[in-house]
């Protein structure tokens, strides 16, 4: 499929479908997916990254157990809104994955997203080695739970008060 923006998704998330959402790391993909109303991000375990072949096989069955209608992938863009390194290896990532489904995949701006996964995990009293292998799912999530409430905004914006 193609990049769609946040204004298209609605359209590709009927009939029940659910919304993912990637946190791409150099060692784990974290992946978070919505409930079918749209309205939480539920964390699912870490994929530990091996081959992009491997690694794309997990990840679209994963997504496809969920019933997935699409999925929102963090970009990691720097403080000032440039993007580095990291931000075009997620565009990469999207372009050789985006071959393999019909999925459509939207990117949004994850600045902090980690930071703020973190925190909540600490205040939930994680220890620092349960934290390293919850962070990644914990930051898609957060990822997927920004583009939830945006939706949420969206519809509210449409519906007659």
């Amino acid at each position: 499929m193609a990049i769609v923006s946040i204004e298209e998704l609605p359209g590709h998330l009927a009939g029940g479908k659910t919304l993912a959402g990637l946190d791409l790391g150099d060692k784990t993909i974290g992946v978070a997916v919505s409930d079918r109303g749209l309205s939480f991000a539920h964390p699912r375990p870490v994929i530990m990254r091996k081959k992009f072949s491997l690694d794309a096989a997990a990840l679209l069955s994963l997504l496809a157990g969920e019933n997935t209608g699409a999925v929102a992938i963090g970009l990691p863009v720097n403080m000032d809104g440039s993007e580095g390194p990291r931000a075009q290896a997620s565009r990469a990532f999207v372009r050789n994955i985006a071959k393999m489904t019909d999925l459509p995949f939207l990117f949004w701006d994850e600045r902090l997203s980690t930071v703020a996964a973190e925190r909540t995990l600490i205040e939930m009293d994680f220890s620092r080695k349960k934290r390293a292998g919850k962070i990644d799912s914990a930051a898609a999530a957060f990822i997927l739970q920004g583009v939830l409430d945006r939706l949420q905004v969206m519809r509210g914006a449409r519906s007659p008060e």
